[in-house]
C-alpha cells in the first residue's frame, strides 16, 4: 500500500499511463478516494523539468493527459451518480467505500451548490464523491459539463504547472518531499477545518 501512495515512484516506473489511471480513477471511481492525486500532479509537473531530470514526456503532455482524464473522470463519476442513484447512499460499508463519505460530499454539495464540482477538486475524498453526489442529485448535464471541464483544467493544469516552476527553485528541488508534503497538507486543510468546524459545533449543541 505505501508504494501505491509513493507519487514519485509510481511516476517513474507508469509514467503517463499511470498519471492518467490514477487521477481518472480519484475523479470517476468510487473506491479511488485514497489515491495520491495531489501530489502526483505535483511531482508529475516537477519529473517533467529539467531539475527533475525530465523523468516524464514534456509538461503539455502532462497536463494533456492529467487534465483529460479528470475531466473523463467526473463525467463517468455523474454518469454512476446517475445510474444508481439513491442506492449508492444505502450501499453497505467496506474496506473500499465509506458511505459517509458521499454524505460529506452531498453535504459540501448543499453548501456551495454548482461551484461544488470546481471547489472540490482540490478537497481529497470530496473530489472523488462530488460528480457521483451531482449525478444523483439530477444537476442539469450541461451545468455539470460546464463546471467539470472548469475545475479539470484548474486542476489537472494547475498542480503540474506549480510543480514544474517550484520545482526549478534549489530549496525545493533539493527538498522535494517536504514540498510534496506541504501540498497534501494544503489540500487536506479544508477537510481538517471542515472536521473542527463540525466537531464545535456538535459539542456547543451538546452543552447547550
Amino acid at each position: 500500500m505505501l508504494a501505491l501512495l509513493n507519487p514519485e515512484s509510481l511516476l517513474k516506473n507508469g509514467g503517463l499511463l499511470i498519471l492518467g489511471a490514477i487521477v481518472f480513477a480519484e475523479s470517476g471511481l468510487l473506491i479511488g478516494f485514497f489515491l495520491p492525486g495531489d501530489s502526483l500532479l505535483f511531482i508529475a509537473g516537477f519529473l517533467a523539468s529539467e531539475a527533475g531530470n525530465n523523468v516524464l514526456p514534456p509538461l503539455p503532455f502532462v497536463i494533456l493527459v492529467s487534465a483529460s482524464m479528470a475531466i473523463i473522470g467526473d463525467q463517468v463519476g455523474y454518469l454512476i451518480g446517475k445510474k444508481m442513484g439513491p442506492a449508492i447512499f444505502a450501499r453497505p460499508k467496506s474496506r473500499l467505500f465509506n458511505p459517509d463519505h458521499v454524505v460529506k460530499a452531498h453535504a459540501f454539495f448543499e453548501k456551495y451548490g454548482s461551484r461544488t464540482i470546481v471547489l472540490a477538486r482540490f478537497v481529497p475524498i470530496v473530489r472523488t464523491f462530488a460528480p457521483v453526489v451531482a449525478g444523483v442529485g439530477n444537476m442539469e448535464y450541461k451545468t455539470f459539463v460546464r463546471y467539470n471541464v472548469v475545475g479539470g483544467l484548474l486542476w489537472g493544469a494547475g498542480l503540474p504547472l506549480l510543480g514544474f516552476f517550484l520545482g526549478q527553485i534549489d530549496v525545493v528541488k533539493d527538498h522535494i518531499e517536504i514540498a510534496v508534503i506541504a501540498v497534501v497538507f494544503i489540500s487536506v486543510l479544508p477537510v481538517a477545518i471542515e472536521i473542527l468546524s463540525h466537531w464545535r459545533s456538535a459539542r456547543a449543541q451538546t452543552k447547550s
